[in-house]
């Protein structure tokens, strides 16, 4: 009888744990359906960040309007604007104009997802300022050491000597994650090195942005959105070294030192292609008319992602994709391809649907943070988003007299990106970039 006893007992306890689950599951339940929807998702950490699902949540940030934090697609299709691709298949993709920041349509833009080599843009943005092109670096094992199985390489060797310049065109057209890894051991270490980057990103407000690893390479936690990439590709565009980089199609790299039959020492070098394939062109793509950068990646988590920047007609569009689910090849590189080709055609027609905002530090800016109050209820699938609703957006930069403009000059002839004195297009700052 008293263990028949205790059995009870423990039943019946078990029973009143279970309500109070289910009557705390409720409580939070009628919080989250009660509270406003309208918000910027806090920032994410190793322990906040979940795997990526398979749909995209019902609520994302809306940094850059409420629009932009609905699942599915969003335009304003209207009289004269052109009926977007049908056959774009990636998880997430944005279109924005480089120079107002103006987004024109987007689907997904701030799913958070595995950003791949992409996240070497922000990377590029955060220390390209520290150090001067001509200073040198001789790789100890301990720069190399870390660089996870299978990375993209450069062919850095230990013991060689390397200029900085060489190191950043072994970032950009190599994507190394090798070269990465000694930039970083030169800014005080990887753990050092991500720790500015989340700082920058936080500045930028990238806010759908965790680094864990600043080649990109897969890590719990780390992750970035098509909203945050195109964020920080437009930062980036500001650096002249930035945009004479990304948009290198080929270099000489610095091979290892050997002797010729004098016993003399001898380093020749080895030319290295940009894997930017829309730059460069491939077998089944042609190279993207106008095309200027910025940056590709690939990763077993994240797909194929990629955020690119071209020059048509006056007009200078960001365009980022991430995850295409069809598996074709060079299938990132050709929808980003189509939705440039429209955002060329929309251009001027489209009223947009959000903005890229400033970083936190411009002169006026408000905060990414700022809530609306009005209801941000995710629409079931990927319908245009064409309700009549308000655009505005929830952080709208203050661009006063509309500011300088810093000069993009590329041209692309003959399968080679060249630099041209005139000037082909310019990418505007809406906001006063501090002296570095």
């Amino acid at each position: 009888m008293t263990v028949r006893a205790s059995q009870m007992t423990a039943c019946a306890s078990q029973r009143t744990a279970r309500r109070s689950l289910l009557l705390a599951s409720a409580t939070l339940l009628s919080v989250s359906l009660t509270a406003p929807a309208a918000f910027a998702a806090p920032r994410p950490s190793p322990s906040s960040s979940p795997s990526p699902s398979a749909t995209p949540p019902a609520n994302m940030s809306t940094v850059g309007g409420t629009r932009l934090g609905r699942p599915g697609t969003q335009v304003n299709l209207a009289d004269g604007v052109p009926v977007l691709p049908k056959d774009v298949t990636a998880r997430s993709w944005i279109i924005a104009d480089a120079e107002s920041g103006e987004v024109l349509a987007a689907h997904n833009s701030h799913w958070r997802l595995a950003p791949a080599s992409t996240l070497k843009m922000l990377f590029a943005d955060t220390l390209l300022p520290k150090f001067p092109k001509t200073m040198t670096r001789k790789v100890v094992p301990a720069d190399l050491a870390g660089i996870g199985s299978g990375s993209s390489m450069v062919g850095i060797k230990e013991n060689e000597t390397y200029t900085v310049h060489d190191l950043w065109l072994g970032v950009f057209l190599r994507s190394g994650n090798d070269a990465v890894h000694v930039l970083s051991a030169m800014n005080q270490g990887v753990g050092n090195t991500v720790k500015e980057m989340n700082q920058h990103a936080e500045e930028l407000q990238a806010l759908d942005t965790h680094v864990v690893s600043p080649d990109g390479y897969d890590a719990p936690g780390q992750v970035s959105s098509a909203y945050d990439l195109t964020l920080i590709a437009r930062s980036g565009l500001q650096k002249k070294d930035f945009r004479e980089y990304c948009s290198t199609v080929t270099a000489k790299f610095p091979g290892q030192t050997t002797k010729n039959k004098k016993g003399r020492p001898v380093r020749e070098t080895f030319e290295i292609q940009n894997t930017n394939r829309l730059l460069t062109g491939d077998s089944d793509l042609s190279q993207y008319k106008g095309i200027a950068g910025v940056k590709n990646g690939n990763t077993t988590n994240a797909g194929a992602t990629f955020t690119g920047v071209a020059e048509r007609g006056g007009k200078v569009l960001l365009v980022t994709v991430m995850n295409p689910e069809k598996g074709e090849h060079n299938e990132v590189y050709k929808e980003t391809a189509r939705l440039f080709d429209w955002g060329f055609k929309a251009a001027g027609k489209v009223e947009p649907v959000g903005e890229l905002v400033p970083p936190k530090g411009a002169a006026g800016a408000p905060s990414g943070a700022t809530a609306s109050g009005e209801a941000n209820v995710g629409e079931a699938g990927g319908g245009s988003g064409t309700d009549g609703e308000s655009d505005k957006p929830v952080a709208s930069a203050t661009a006063g007299d509309g500011s300088s403009g810093v000069g993009i000059a590329f041209a692309v002839t003959a399968g080679l990106l060249a630099l041209l004195a005139g000037g082909a297009f310019l990418v505007n700052r809406r906001w006063p970039l501090r002296r570095r």
